[in-house]
């Protein structure tokens, strides 16, 4: 029989990390209700890195599946004579990984943008930062963002729902139908993976597919 106590799993699920919470919400309908509180969820997702607060919430529980320093970046703001080569070197990266982050095919991807999101390559500098959960739409998922140089600017928050906005509703509804029924989830899923894959249905399908095999690996499924 589950231990079902609330104060006493509060004491224990504060020191599991996210993966582990993950996998005690799964025992029963207490161990759920107490591993998915929220403060208990953000303070396993930060503290390895001893992130002082985390801004916004995730369009999908999905976020909190794993904390690992690729869940985090720095936002730059694109200035005159940024390259993706000079960037890298500044912030001691691989102009691969700067690519990889941000869906580039070429160097050329930088000019069409008004920032990049930089891998991070030292965990220390998270330390003691506020970052913002945002869903990019050149990385097509939710990254908790670092601002250098302080707090986002508003107009840069952006969402891949404002990609799905030149849709009528009659369509829009009909996609998350027809993609509800593929998926075999609720439509507020079905909305998450359509947003983050900018609109593409077939984008959206592997996107959901690739969490999946995730879960599977995990053990999750």
């Amino acid at each position: 029989m589950a231990l079902s106590c609330r104060d006493t799993l509060i004491l224990i699920f504060q020191r599991l990390t996210v993966a582990d919470l993950a996998r005690a919400s799964c025992v029963c309908k207490v161990w759920n209700s107490v591993a998915t509180e929220d403060d208990l969820v953000v303070s396993a997702f930060t503290s390895p890195w001893r992130i002082k607060e985390l801004v916004g919430r995730p369009a999908s529980g999905t976020f909190w599946r794993d904390n690992g320093i690729w869940k985090f970046a720095i936002s730059h703001r694109i200035c005159r004579g940024d390259s993706v080569t000079s960037l890298a070197v500044k912030y001691s990266v691989q102009v691969m990984d700067i690519k990889r982050l941000n869906n580039m095919m070429s160097d050329h991807g930088i000019y069409s943008r008004d920032r990049l999101l930089i891998p991070i390559s030292n965990p220390e500098i998270l330390a003691n930062t506020t970052c913002y959960i945002e869903l990019d739409k050149h990385a097509k998922r939710e990254v908790a963002v670092l601002y250098l140089e302080g707090a986002p600017k508003r107009e840069q928050d952006v969402s891949g729902m404002n990609q799905l906005s030149n849709l009528s509703a009659d369509g829009k509804r009909r996609l998350i139908e027809s993609l509800r029924r593929s998926m075999q989830v609720d439509d507020g899923t079905a909305l998450y993976y359509l947003a983050i894959a900018e609109g593409d249905p077939r984008s959206a399908l592997s996107e959901f597919s690739a969490d999946l095999r995730w879960e599977r690996q995990a053990g999750l499924n």
